[in-house]
């Protein structure tokens, strides 16, 4: 064999799987990955914010959710107490290669009477402790993850692959995009969300099992950061759901960024929206996702492509990310350049295209966030108004939830699958962890041969 172990991947899921066989003693090991090397990327590139050294966590605001609820799925295959031990442990390991010592969302008064307001206003909240990287701090954090593994790891940016090759129910190699054949005894998956698509058709051709999950699709709202400044300063990031009152679908709020920034990124061809934060530069808005979480049953199996379709809608209208202010959206008429410019909240993203937001999404979708933003103006008075801007598409594209063990390996042999691209985990530290889990096992086994 070329490598004892392959893996596929340099976001969190396959750096820290990476980390882990190198501190255990395995060799050789190849990390690949199909985007640039982190010093290549480019922030103001869309396509760069996904896919790259680092993943698309290189261009996040790195938000590590200390919690076994949220943020992926690995409570169906460990304990609640040894998932929470190992979500520790990975977080010790971000801090020590210098992400902030600071921890948001430790339970204060103030917290439990935000929980009870939100009740009032027919929402949830969702208690989360979050350590909080900053985008600028972000780069820090994976350089001397990089530097860590520079010597101890092959690794090969740059470089796509194409095909996974098994044989008797076991991997084998692996087919880059230039043809090369690498074979390796283990080969680890972790694609990342800009990988689903890649890891639906690899799972096709081995005949893994499958289940669709359900597909996130909303906007992202700004607004003047005072108006949220109550809530930001007790939980920093609030994760609040509702239950719309018309078709009773789930609706949450997702990454808020105080004082953030609001960005674009490519996937697949098509632009979405998202936004960020650094731990020191500071803007004068604050802006979070809000999302409605739908699931497909039978005939239709194909949420991601169902999400892309929306996205493509947006892009196809608006030539990119569409701007609309609250009020324009309610009188039903689309936002002009000149409202923009008159609008109270000054907008972060510069070269989104003012429109109209009802041609892009479903009654229910839109009607369901509409509802969702009421419910929130209840809790912080202001969110409601006419001036906030909502920015669409933002859509999550979660994968397909491959079938793995408890230590992430496919039904074929030796074949692993971890992070956001094997369904599996929705956010920085479960990615990493389940990253650990599968470099755990394959060392247990090689050392055991």
């Amino acid at each position: 064999m070329d490598y004892k172990v392959i893996i596929i991947g340099a976001g969190p899921a396959g750096i820290f799987a990476s980390l882990t066989l190198s501190d255990m003693g395995i060799e050789p090991v190849l990390l690949v990955e199909k985007g640039k090397d982190l010093s290549l990327r480019q922030h103001h590139n869309p396509e760069d914010r996904l896919c790259g050294w680092g993943g698309s966590g290189a261009y996040s605001d790195g938000k590590l959710t200390l919690s076994t609820e949220v943020g992926g799925v690995l409570s169906d295959y460990i304990e609640e107490k040894s998932l929470h031990e190992l979500l520790k442990a990975t977080d010790e390991i971000y801090a020590a290669h210098g992400a902030p010592d600071r921890i948001f969302g430790e339970f204060t008064p103030q917290m439990g009477e935000l929980a009870d307001r939100a009740r009032l206003a027919d929402l949830e909240l969702l208690p989360t402790r979050i350590r909080h990287i900053g985008t600028e701090n972000c780069q820090v954090v994976l350089d001397r993850f990089r530097q860590s593994l520079a010597e101890r790891v092959a690794i090969k940016t740059e470089s796509e692959v194409q095909e996974l090759i098994a044989e008797n129910n076991q991997i084998r190699a692996v087919t880059l995009a230039d043809g090369q054949t690498i074979t390796a005894d283990y080969v680890i998956a972790a694609p990342g969300r800009s990988g689903a698509r890649w890891m639906k058709r690899q799972a096709a051709s081995l005949g893994l099992k499958t289940r669709a999950t359900s597909v996130d699709i909303g906007v992202r709202v700004e607004l003047p950061a005072p108006v949220l400044k109550d809530i930001t300063d007790t939980t920093y990031e609030s994760k609040l759901v509702h239950y719309s009152k018309t078709f009773d679908e789930k609706v949450r709020t997702f990454c808020m960024n105080p004082y953030g920034e609001v960005v674009t990124e490519e996937n697949g061809g098509i632009i979405t929206v998202n936004g960020h934060s650094y731990a020191e530069k500071k803007s004068d808005n604050t802006n979070f996702a809000i999302l409605v979480s739908s699931a497909f049953t039978e005939p239709f199996d194909d949420p991601i492509g169902y999400g892309h379709y929306i996205a493509r809608l947006a892009n196809l209208l608006g030539g990119g990310v569409i701007v609309q202010r609250l009020g324009d959206l309610l009188t039903g008429r689309r936002s002009t350049r000149a409202r923009i410019d008159r609008c109270l909240t000054r907008p972060t993203l510069s070269d989104a295209t003012p429109g109209d937001l009802s041609f892009v999404f479903p009654y229910r979708h839109l009607l369901s966030i509409i509802e969702m933003l009421q419910a929130l103006d209840r809790i912080a008075p202001g969110l409601y108004s006419r001036h906030t801007l909502l920015y669409g598409v933002e859509v999550k594209f979660y994968s397909n939830r491959v079938d793995v063990s408890a230590e992430m390996e496919t039904e074929v042999d030796n074949f692993f699958a971890i992070g956001d691209g094997a369904g599996i985990s929705r956010g920085l530290l479960q990615a990493s962890a389940s990253g650990i889990l599968a470099a755990r096992a394959i060392a247990k086994r090689i050392k055991t041969e």
